[in-house]
């Protein structure tokens, strides 16, 4: 029986993860995000209403889910209050319900000032992050001088920490990069006021976890942005500063390989990326317009527009590889319903050599282009469909060829931003 799902984004993240997350939550106990911070933005749509969730795990929207936020998570506690807030006026009441491990390290306004000021600093070089400090977060975690959240429960010892790191970072903003200094005093005030808030959230997180498993209860492990923003695997530098990848879920929560029962890949139907880096399918033409307008492809949490292009073949077998996927959930199937034809891309070309690429490597990828397959599009409305076999069959050969570039079987298919909008081709729960 699989208890353990894990869900993880095969692209450049936005692949529909949240909504997945939330489908499969109902017949869970626990959703943990294990990784990233407030920069993941997940959408979810329940009753035609739509909710974005940044830090809180997407599962929670169902009254018996328990959300853990675990080590591997960077944590703004404003933007968290902010979210329990927002949450609330909604009526979802979480606050019984979520555990924040004493071992996530905070963002605070020293690492957002930071961010912004780098990449001003680099202008038309600049990465193109979300600006929300999570660079600088991982950085302070890397070089063991982060505030952990745990450190909330001694005031005495924050406040000592917390008005070192502070005159670190403005020596830097001032003196190197001609910006504002920031307030220690400021912070810690601010600081104080949410800490009640959170105070009894914060837990010991892996033992909660290990207690979950012992008593065989059924955990999402939830995947922010994709694999390849992926700080080792993904197309660096213009990545993330976190593990988006299985290896993240391992060091990100405590929960050891053995107790991952199976591992989903999310995939959009075509490919989107946001900010700077390559992309190889990306499209300049109508069709990648067509894709940004009817797959409302803006970020959810910069409100940036997203890159379009097709399908990446090359990068997906590659995510299947390094993240041992089990299957793959396909998302946004309905967005194609309107082409006449529809292209995957099945290796790469050097356009210098010739020389063809079947294997995805990051140090390939400037002087190439896709080399495309081209399939019938199928012109019919795929959104409500509810059985695999009620597709257009245009629409399901080209579900079969993905499967056979993957050599993965597709489980979920996803024609909509509902919940309702799902197929469900093989049950994960059995």
């Amino acid at each position: 029986m699989h208890k353990n799902i894990v869900i993880l984004g095969t692209q450049w993240g936005d692949e529909g993860k949240g909504k997945i997350v939330d489908f499969l939550s109902s017949n869970s106990a626990y959703t943990v995000r294990f990784h990233g911070g407030h920069n993941a933005g997940h959408t979810l749509v329940v009753n035609g209403k739509k909710i974005i969730l940044h830090l809180i795990p997407s599962g929670l929207l169902y009254p018996n889910v328990i959300g853990i936020i675990s080590n591997g998570v960077v944590i703004s506690p404003f933007e968290l209050v902010k979210e329990i807030k927002m949450l609330e006026k909604n009526n979802y009441f979480i606050s019984q319900r979520l555990f924040i491990s004493e071992s996530a390290p905070l963002i605070l306004p020293y690492h957002v000032a930071m961010d912004l000021a780098r990449e001003k600093k680099l202008g038309i070089n600049s990465i193109g992050t979300t600006g929300r400090g999570i660079g600088p977060a991982y950085e302070d975690k890397i070089a063991r001088r982060a505030l952990r959240i745990g450190d909330l429960k001694n005031i005495k010892k924050l406040s000592k920490k917390l008005e070192v790191i502070v005159d670190y970072y403005n020596n830097q903003l001032v003196s190197f990069y001609k910006e504002q200094s920031i307030s220690y005093k400021k912070i810690l005030q601010d600081l104080l006021k949410v800490r009640d808030i959170v105070y009894n959230m914060i837990q010991d997180t892996a033992t909660i976890l290990h207690k979950a498993i012992e008593d065989k209860k059924r955990i999402i492990f939830e995947g922010a942005q994709g694999t390849f923003l992926d700080i080792d695997h993904g197309t660096y530098p213009y990545v993330t500063s976190s593990n988006s990848t299985i290896g993240g879920v391992i060091t990100g929560t405590g929960v050891g390989p053995k107790n991952l029962d199976y591992i989903l890949g999310i995939t959009k139907s075509y490919t989107t990326r946001v900010g700077k880096g390559p992309f190889p399918t990306e499209l300049f033409d109508e069709t990648g317009d067509y894709l940004s307008k009817k797959g409302k492809e803006f970020g959810s949490t910069t409100g940036r527009k997203r890159r379009t292009g097709w399908l990446d073949g090359v990068a997906l077998r590659y995510a299947v590889k390094i993240n041992s996927l089990s299957s793959l959930c396909i998302t946004k199937l309905d967005v194609l319903d309107d082409l006449e034809q529809i292209k995957i891309c099945t290796s790469y070309k050097d356009v210098n050599t010739s020389q063809i690429y079947k294997d995805f490597s990051i140090f390939n990828l400037e002087n190439i282009s896709p080399v495309y397959e081209t399939h019938p599009g199928w012109m019919k409305k795929t959104s409500g469909i509810k059985k695999i076999e009620d597709l257009p069959e245009e629409a399901r050969n080209y579900l079969n060829r993905i499967e056979e570039i993957a050599q993965i079987p597709i489980d979920i298919i996803s024609t909509g931003p509902d919940r309702s909008d799902t197929i469900l081709v093989k049950s994960l729960f059995f």
